[in-house]
């Protein structure tokens, strides 16, 4: 086992669970937080949720299942390197899309549009909130009781008003402090994960071409590359090669400059890490390249008009489906109308950010389609 460096998260100092609870034995603290996670409700449910593109489009596109494990990956292997918590940084790669509605992006966007009334919808405190409440598997408490850690690393942003309201958690929203080295790298691991499988799906998808990619530095670069060392290579291959070099070539940049801002900050403890700028980051040199990268997603791949298509689709099934149930509750299933005499639009929220793609699709028709009325 690798020794953690002395600013990393360890047992010894960690701020706990809210609930206390008996050791897990066998087990670290934050093992424990990764198999409640991998075992709970929402984790299953990211099986049929969107990428980018809707899960009935194709059965080789990501889901958001498939993008946590492969984020989760990426944050386990850099963490190594760096001598961090791996469990920890596993932990909170695998929970951090758990609070995601159905239809990706466009579905959050229509939800908190939906709630704007009502304190809004932010999918990262919806993470939040489903592995400290909505996930019910424990005779003691409500949620999963994580780690303090975990929780922290879950809740990648806040807003302002959001944080007040959340006590000890919240606090570094307010004050401008830092979460823990393993929390910084599970975000910045989901940023090279998207931004390269989603080059992926969109050359399945036909949507992008290798021809528009060369206009991409970053991809361009690592294809020449390819071609070097594989001339005549095309296809599946040459894609896969390309993309598994650009990975590589963020990891590696991102590890470098994380030791030196380490260095250069003179960080020894974990109090120095949530006291100092943010640590994980990327080179000056390879900035512009992924600003280049996603620029290209957004224009040519995101706001493809087939994409949108779908998009304005998953929007007005969000919206038709807050709308009716805001109108009567009666139509929820009923331990959300147990939920909705305290808070209806936030239980109506949950509820629909707990769908699944297709099954808001089937709600959908299920309220709305003439014939549909099981």
């Amino acid at each position: 086992m690798i020794a953690l460096a002395s600013y990393a998260v360890s047992e010894s100092n960690s701020r706990g669970r809210v609930h206390a609870e008996p050791s897990p034995g066998i087990r670290s603290e934050f093992q424990r937080d990764r198999d409640r996670i991998v075992h709970c409700t929402a984790f299953r449910r990211l099986e049929y949720k969107t990428q980018v593109f809707v899960n009935h489009e194709g059965d080789l596109f990501r889901t958001r299942l498939t993008h946590s494990i492969e984020v989760a990956q990426i944050t386990r292997t850099i963490a190594r390197v760096l001598a961090l918590n791996e469990d920890l940084a596993e932990a909170i790669a695998l929970a951090h899309d758990l609070g995601h509605t159905p239809f990706g992006h466009a579905g959050q966007d229509a939800l908190n549009a939906c709630m704007k009334a009502y304190g809004g919808f932010e999918h990262n405190l919806q993470s939040l909130r489903t592995v400290d409440v909505l996930e019910e598997h424990y005779a003691a408490f409500d949620g999963l009781n994580l780690t303090h850690e975990t929780r922290e690393g879950i809740l990648k942003h806040c807003s302002r008003a959001n944080a007040a309201q959340l006590g000890e958690l919240g606090r570094r929203f307010l004050e401008g402090t830092q979460p823990s080295l393993e929390a910084q790298l599970a975000n910045l691991a989901d940023e090279i994960a998207y931004n390269n499988h989603d080059v992926d799906d969109g050359l399945r998808s036909g949507l992008i071409s290798l021809a528009d990619l060369d206009a991409v530095a970053i991809f361009a670069t690592r294809r020449r590359e390819v071609e070097a060392q594989w001339p005549g290579l095309a296809g599946r291959k040459l894609v896969h090669e390309t993309i598994r070099r650009m990975i590589n070539a963020m990891a590696l940049d991102l590890i470098d400059k994380t030791r030196s801002n380490i260095a250069a900050a003179g960080i020894v403890t974990l109090a120095d890490v949530y006291r100092a700028p943010p640590l994980v980051a990327y080179s000056d040199a390879l900035l512009p390249q992924l600003r280049e990268l996603k620029a290209f997603l957004r224009d040519q791949l995101y706001l493809h008009y087939q994409v949108l298509r779908m998009t304005d689709k998953a929007r007005r099934i969000v919206r038709d489906l807050f709308d009716a149930f805001m109108s009567d509750v009666r139509l929820l299933p009923p331990q959300y109308q147990l939920r909705a005499r305290a808070d209806q639009p936030r239980a109506i929220a949950d509820y629909i950010a707990g769908m699944t793609d297709r099954y808001a699709m089937k709600e959908h028709r299920r309220l709305f389609a003439v014939g549909e009325i099981h």
